[in-house]
């Protein structure tokens, strides 16, 4: 018997690849939960985006800040070409956004949802949920699974971990007992409190176009960023937050990021254009013409900061003004007091090291016949699927070598 522990999108792929592979395998989900794929519903605000086209993905390491190598060793498995077939060519219609995010056509996670129950049930995998792992005990070349509340161990053939993040390094303590590296865990995506009221009334307020960076440190970001009433939200955010996760949890989430309103990192072409604004409107009131496109709340905010009055005319900034100008639009400098948790989702950083897990087959280093797949790992990624495709390509893959053994 092959067992999967845990319901979600690394384990219904692990348990639908081993059944492909292996089709006289009894293959066997356990879920601790009530209803499997319950993060699936979530993602994406409900409508699942299941991966990403990768088209500006340059370097696998901006998008996946840990276990990058891997995902790259995998991708040559299965990837994101694959994912987009493997959905279709099953009855799963899906659409590319501008943004390359990838989202199936029906706006609505049930679709995947729908379409991983259907294949799994056509194969013949069980699905039984409230089955809390406990602990695992290898015995004659086999693994004896103890469940909460459930008196009987289970004897299985192999066994395929993907119980996904957990925020509290206790729940891994069964496989360090068994000899893994277990990277303690940490919020991989988090927004950013900003303690300011006057900031915080500015909330609704959208810049599309944002550049982000962890003031003394080489941490960057751009893309969307959202004022919220706590603070800061957006991909933008997320996405630094993604790659300062354990540097941000060890200095308990105080910091100074410095944002870039503009989306121009050149000081000296914002200088040029807010001298080209100030010769073309010599006479007309600062705040009454929006460099940039800026939301107007946002440009009253950003001539306060600087401290030049709004009635004051574009013709009379001079050079002093011009430069403070440039300084709040490309280098406006906020203190984070603290972390928010991202909607009803939930990322991790940390988990089973990879020092302790084959790279080829996602087998325990210590543990012949258990596998790994998915964010109990160490391999987190930024927003915009590519945690999701990496739920994929491990589940598909661990999967795989579990059957072929």
């Amino acid at each position: 018997m092959i067992a999967i522990i845990g319901g979600g999108a690394a384990g219904f792929f692990a348990a639908i690849r081993a059944c492909e592979v292996n089709p006289e395998a009894e293959v066997v989900i356990y879920e601790k939960g009530k209803n499997p794929l319950a993060k699936v519903a979530v993602t994406g605000g409900g409508r699942c985006n299941l991966t990403n086209s990768f088209a500006v993905v340059k370097d696998l390491k901006n998008v996946y800040p840990r276990g990058d190598k891997l995902m790259k060793r995998l991708f040559k498995t299965f990837d994101y070409r694959d994912t987009y077939e493997w959905f279709e060519s099953r009855g799963v219609p899906l659409v590319t956004q501008d943004d390359e995010c990838v989202f199936p056509q029906s706006q609505s996670s049930q679709s995947i949802i729908d379409c991983l129950l259907k294949e799994s049930s056509r194969l013949g995998v069980k699905v039984k949920t409230n089955y809390a792992l406990a602990d695992i005990t290898p015995q004659d070349g086999q693994l004896l699974l103890h469940f909460e509340g459930h008196a009987e161990p289970i004897l299985a053939q192999r066994v395929v971990i993907t119980t996904g993040g957990h925020p509290h390094q206790s729940s891994f303590d069964y496989l360090k007992r068994l000899g893994h590296e277990i990277v303690s865990p940490v919020p991989s995506l988090f927004t950013f409190n900003i303690n300011d009221s006057a900031f915080r009334d500015l909330m609704g307020t959208v810049v599309a176009n944002a550049q982000m960076s962890v003031v003394g440190e080489r941490m960057r970001s751009e893309g969307p960023l959202l004022i919220t009433h706590w603070g800061m939200s957006g991909p933008c955010v997320l996405r630094l937050s993604s790659y300062a996760a354990r540097w941000a949890s060890e200095r308990n989430y105080r910091f100074r990021v410095a944002v870039n309103w503009v989306g121009e990192s050149n000081c000296n072409s914002v200088v040029q254009s807010i001298e080209s604004l100030a010769s073309q409107h010599t006479a007309r009131q600062l705040d009454n013409v929006h460099p940039f496109g800026l939301p107007s709340r946002l440009w009253s905010y950003l001539l306060q900061k600087a401290g030049l009055p709004p009635e004051k005319r574009w013709g009379e900034l001079g050079r002093k003004g011009i430069n403070r100008l440039m300084e709040v639009f490309t280098n406006d400098v906020y203190t984070v007091e603290g972390k928010s948790r991202w909607r009803d989702e939930f990322v991790t950083c940390g988990g089973v090291s990879l020092a302790s897990i084959n790279s080829n087959t996602l087998q325990s280093k210590h543990v012949p016949g258990l596998y790994f797949a998915g964010e109990v790992t160490d391999v987190d990624a930024v927003t915009g699927g590519f945690n999701l495709q990496a739920a994929w390509t491990m589940g598909y893959i661990a999967g795989e070598n579990c059957a072929k053994s």
